[in-house]
């Protein structure tokens, strides 16, 4: 499970409804729509919580971190740390881990390769359908996104399916051509 957002049970629900046992729960970055149902995704199926080193306080103390009108949420301790360079094995995945700041300073995207080689980017909220990650706010920053995006053109093949963290998938090789904000990145 990837930044199971910040409502529990319609996680949990799904995964019942969908016949799925979640092995663990990998986070892109602590905003807390992506983080509030970390704890109790994982406390219900008893998996490990991934998270980068920058994340570790954010999701083990998550209610001292709350906006108006979030939470209270159940905090978790991470067990594992999500470094970019290093490989995360799991579920008969290998998962790379690369650093994509700008949004937020400890943002990760994953690149999810299966058993047959098959890839799938998770971007968190820094690439989106059309769009990119906020950097208004705290931590944000336009230029060091900008860097973040072309890390991933350089890293990952364009034809690669990208869940975004909000919104529909896509590749970038769409992106790329059709989304206004990577038009500094044509060339």
């Amino acid at each position: 499970m990837i930044d199971p957002g910040e409502e529990p049970e319609r996680v949990t629900t799904a995964l019942a409804e969908l016949g799925l046992r979640c092995v663990a729960v990998l986070v892109t970055h602590g905003h807390l729509d992506h983080i509030g149902a970390v704890g109790a995704v994982a406390g219900e199926a008893t998996c490990p919580v991934y998270t980068s080193a920058g994340d570790r306080d954010v999701v083990a103390h998550i209610n001292d971190h709350l906006w108006p009108g979030f939470g209270p949420y159940v905090e978790h301790e991470p067990e594992g740390t999500l470094e970019p360079g290093v490989p995360v094995e799991l579920a008969g995945m290998t998962i790379d881990v690369l650093a994509t700041p700008g949004h937020y300073p400890h943002s990760v995207a994953l690149v999810l390769t299966g058993p047959d080689d098959s890839q799938l980017l998770a971007a968190g909220d820094v690439l989106f359908a059309g769009s990119v990650g906020r950097t208004d706010l705290p931590g944000g920053d336009w230029d060091v996104l900008e860097q973040s995006i072309a890390l991933l053109l350089r890293e990952v093949d364009h034809d690669t399916p990208v869940l975004p963290g909000h919104g529909p998938v896509t590749t970038l090789r769409h992106e790329l051509a059709a989304n206004p904000f990577l038009s500094g990145l044509r060339g």
